[in-house]
């Protein structure tokens, strides 16, 4: 789960800063917004389950 919201920071932070560079200033702000809400989703997932007891 750690390596999931591991690749979701850093996906968003890669078209994040090229976004802001200009490099990919195609890129609609939905786009942005989507890397963001999985980020957060992903986050959450990863908390939930590392603090689950068995």
């Amino acid at each position: 789960m750690a390596k999931n919201f591991y690749l979701a920071i850093a996906a968003f932070l890669f078209v994040y800063l090229l976004r802001g560079f200009g490099i990919l200033s195609f890129l609609p702000g939905g786009v942005i917004l989507l890397l963001l809400l999985i980020t957060i989703i992903t986050g959450l997932m990863w908390g939930i389950v590392a603090t689950m007891r068995y």
